[in-house]
């Protein structure tokens, strides 16, 4: 929980990783490449008392990330989003076995998300039911860009996609993030385009697409597709660092979310390990849109308790303490409806 003027906030970092970057898990130049990319994001977007070595950088381990979460991090919950890159790292990139044994060893804290690539066809389909099996996950991480042989990236509106999409909604894994932000080298920058979301979130209006950092650089497209979708969501991790270094640019984006898609969508991501969540809660809990930028409302507390954790917490029934809530009120009126059920109206 973070307080501040007499304000209380549960926080939900809806995005977090633990990886393993370290030269003998790098399968290729690749790996390398990944990684750097990485920590360049970290270093050119961190205030300068919050950027790590590169050696840290490339291995956390779980007992770090419960201390910079949990004890320094102001964090009541967080979800594991794992991206396997098994192109590049002999044992994956991120570090399923690990999230999932520290997520089974602390409920109350870590919520484990898994992965999966649709170009692993009907393998990959029961390794995803085995795999459900014996995690019980109800969300999923997808990277579109991810190498796979000879491809180098697939699309939501796949035919295999879509078989998966099916397995999903019959295991109840309803929620889908997908990463569409900024390109990481060496993957393909068209490979993140937003626009398969639109054709995903028409065909499985019972399942929850959380478009993760946004859509960056493509936000307007993003906000074009979620604002016709009521079952997509804007994730904020690689955003959020921006209100350091761009802070006008920060503003644009969380001022168009919030004009096209309301608050109730929108949620909180540190990305860890990119970035530390203290310091990026202690200054969203501070931001406020420059009063010239006049298109757009200022930001309310309410809408901030939304964004930092309530609306992560309501997705994935994440139990909040009664002073921590927000009274009921009607959704607002650019954010969420209720999507229509496909699953129900085509067994009538």
């Amino acid at each position: 929980m973070y307080s501040k003027d007499g304000e209380n906030y549960f926080i939900v970092d809806a995005h977090i990783a633990l990886w393993d970057a370290r030269p003998e898990n790098q399968r290729n130049i690749h790996g390398k490449q990944f990684i750097d990319c990485f920590y360049d994001y970290h270093r050119n977007l961190s205030p300068e008392s919050e950027v790590w070595s590169y050696e840290d950088y490339l291995y956390q381990g779980g007992e770090r990330l419960m201390k910079d979460l949990f004890t320094d991090g102001y964090v009541d919950h967080a979800i594991f989003q794992p991206a396997y890159l098994g192109e590049f790292y002999h044992r994956g990139f991120g570090q399923t076995e690990e999230a999932y044994g520290l997520a089974a060893a602390h409920p109350d804290k870590l919520t484990y998300n898994h992965c999966f690539d649709p170009r692993n066809g009907e393998a990959g389909l029961d390794q995803l039911r085995a795999d459900h099996e014996r995690m019980g996950f109800t969300g999923v991480k997808l990277y579109t860009a991810e190498w796979h042989g000879e491809s180098r990236g697939y699309k939501l509106s796949d035919p295999w996609a879509s078989r998966y999409f099916e397995e999903c909604r019959a295991l109840g894994i309803k929620n889908i993030h997908v990463h569409k932000g900024p390109t990481i080298r060496p993957l393909d920058r068209d490979a993140f385009d937003v626009s398969d979301v639109d054709h995903a979130a028409t065909d499985f209006t019972d399942l929850n697409f959380i478009v993760e950092h946004v859509g960056l650089p493509r936000l307007e497209d993003f906000c074009w597709i979620a604002t016709q979708e009521p079952n997509v969501h804007g994730g904020l991790a690689v955003a959020m660092p921006f209100m350091h270094t761009r802070p006008r640019y920060f503003a644009q984006i969380i001022g168009e979310l919030i004009y096209w898609i309301g608050e109730d969508r929108i949620q909180f991501s540190s990305d860890y390990a990119l970035w530390t969540p203290r310091w990026l809660v202690e200054q969203f809990v501070d931001f406020q849109i420059p009063e010239d930028m006049t298109e757009y409302a200022p930001l309310t507390i309410e809408q901030k308790k939304k964004i930092l954790g309530l609306n992560a917490a309501k997705m994935y029934d994440i139990p909040v303490p009664a002073d921590l809530r927000l009274p009921d009120a009607e959704e607002t009126a650019t954010g969420p409806r209720q999507p229509e059920r496909a699953d129900l109206a085509s067994a009538q």
